[in-house]
């Protein structure tokens, strides 16, 4: 056989297979099944599609300069990652006890701490407004003791963020904690390491991809948080008027080509970030993560 009679059958076999599936031994997708996934990836497609056409390109550069957008811009990456921060910090050993330990209502903890997921944000805000409000359950005691109030501040934002976005990390992790083999765990303790030592320097490196997808999920989600964020922390330039915020009040100021551009933006950080870390973290979270962990203390364990 001449080598370009090779090189054109490999090319068809290519050709065959651009749309086989990765499990059940290589099979062809069905036609339907690829269709309706044809129209559910148009339908989330076709959003974005809408702000690029609708852009008014001409004048992107002076509304991105404009003080506004770049102070809400400033504002909102600075709360997100804030609120990132504070949620690995305590989203992290919140998902480790609810993973491992076993206690009474765990289901009904588990449940409420999820529960900012799918609650609407406004209902969120209303109900940390009078959690932490000047005259919530909470937030009257920090005013009267330390004159300290969250609503309508840059801090409320933080919180609000918080609040609807560390859920994400949670499920992540506890998920991650749930797979993890925990022989690593046990193999720590009997050589003597605290259970300090052995969250810190086996569990958490081991669950690692899981971490870093979740805190990507929580950055996004409270990047782009606007109904607990206006209802809890007000719509105050320079203060707490985060990016969507700003949309939101350029669409009502009868400004709908800032709003786009502003909008774009947002989706354009947020789809970056995803793009660039879906297939180092969260691929290897359900890949070669805590699955190949487990693998490999089979392994050694033997």
């Amino acid at each position: 056989m001449t080598r370009t009679g090779t090189a054109e059958r490999a090319q068809q076999a290519r050709a065959r297979g651009r749309f086989r599936g990765r499990s059940g031994g290589g099979a062809a997708v069905p036609g339907p099944v690829l269709a309706l996934a044809a129209v559910a990836g148009t339908f989330f497609a076709l959003p974005l599609l809408g702000l690029l056409w609708r852009a008014p390109w001409s004048n992107a550069w002076t509304y991105l300069t404009a003080p506004a957008a770049t102070t809400a811009l400033r504002l909102s990456l600075w709360c997100s990652l804030w609120a990132t921060a504070l949620s690995v910090l305590f989203g992290v050993p919140l998902a480790w006890v609810l993973a491992r330990v076993e206690f009474p209502g765990r289901g009904a903890v588990r449940a409420l701490c999820t529960l900012s997921m799918v609650l609407p944000p406004v209902v969120g805000g209303v109900a940390l407004f009078f959690a932490l409000g000047r005259r919530g359950l909470v937030g009257q005691y920090l005013d009267r003791w330390f004159g300290f109030r969250l609503p309508f501040t840059t801090t409320g934002v933080i919180v609000a963020q918080t609040f609807v976005a560390m859920p994400f990390l949670v499920i992540t992790v506890e998920a991650a904690l749930r797979q993890l083999d925990a022989r690593y765990e046990e193999a720590s303790r009997t050589l003597g390491a605290s259970p300090w030592y052995t969250f810190r320097r086996v569990t958490l490196p081991a669950i690692r991809p899981a971490l870093v997808a979740g805190a990507v999920l929580t950055w996004a989600r409270a990047l782009g948080e606007f109904g607990a964020t206006i209802t809890f922390a007000g719509n105050f330039p320079g203060t707490t008027q985060t990016m969507p915020l700003a949309v939101y009040l350029a669409l009502e100021g009868s400004n709908p080509e800032s709003a786009i551009i502003l909008a774009l933006v947002l989706m354009g950080v947020s789809f970056t970030v995803l793009v660039s870390l879906r297939d180092r973290w969260l691929g290897a979270a359900t890949g070669g993560g805590v699955g190949a962990g487990g693998a490999g203390a089979g392994g050694r364990h033997r």
